[in-house]
């Protein structure tokens, strides 16, 4: 199941590379669907990803450095001007934004640690591969696929989403019709992808679509 999950979100990952024009618009053709372009993707999205987490680290060190002379502010003026009631404000606001930077800090610390794991085990034979054909079976069939999404839209489009809300959802539709995954696990693995990738308005929406999906289809 592991090996499944990072294969999914390495497939994100890949896609991100891609272009999503309307090919039936523009006219062009399949990509390049060979394992070794799918190959040269994977190379392209982890080197993307490594630089996501040095970065990320980068601004975590930033943050805490904000943080800091924040909190050094305010012992500051606490130290000089504690006999002025009217400076108190002052000195509580600067106590709350180094707190809230550090909070900030600690957070994308924490999501920054995270992505490595994908980094590292994106090694693994099997992960590369379901993550090769997860990637080909959207890219495959992406016409089909947002075709079927646009259809339980209820008064919206595919393509109005962020780009990486359509990827998961495209995902999660050859999940579910290419490789036989149980509605319940598909959808937990989407949000799940969600929560890390998009936002509090991407979940609700990748659920409530995949919901509608699901059921279009007649399944449980």
């Amino acid at each position: 199941m592991q090996s499944r999950t990072l294969a999914r979100e390495l497939a994100l990952l890949m896609l991100g590379q891609t272009s999503d024009r309307d090919e039936r618009q523009a006219g062009a053709g399949l990509p390049d669907l060979a394992d070794s372009s799918l190959t040269d993707l994977m190379h392209r999205a982890l080197a993307g990803l490594h630089q996501h987490v040095r970065e990320a680290l980068d601004r975590s060190a930033e943050d805490l450095q904000n943080a800091e002379q924040h909190l050094l502010d305010s012992e500051l003026q606490d130290a000089g001007e504690t006999q002025q009631a009217q400076q108190l404000p002052k000195v509580r606001q600067h106590l709350r934004d180094g707190l809230a930077l550090a909070e900030m800090a600690l957070n994308r610390l924490s999501a920054g640690l995270e992505l490595p794991r994908v980094l590292l085990l994106a090694d693994q034979p099997e992960v590369r591969r379901d993550a090769i054909e997860r990637t080909r079976a959207v890219l495959q069939n992406r016409q089909q696929i947002d075709s079927s999404l646009d259809a339980v839209m209820e008064g919206w489009r595919l393509m109005r989403l962020p780009r990486i809300d359509r990827d998961i959802l495209r995902l999660a539709a050859v999940d579910l019709d290419t490789f036989g995954t149980p509605p319940a696990v598909a959808c937990n693995e989407a949000v799940e992808l969600a929560h890390r990738y998009s936002d509090d308005q991407g979940r609700r929406m990748i659920h409530g679509v995949l919901r509608r999906l699901t059921t279009a289809a007649g399944r449980p």
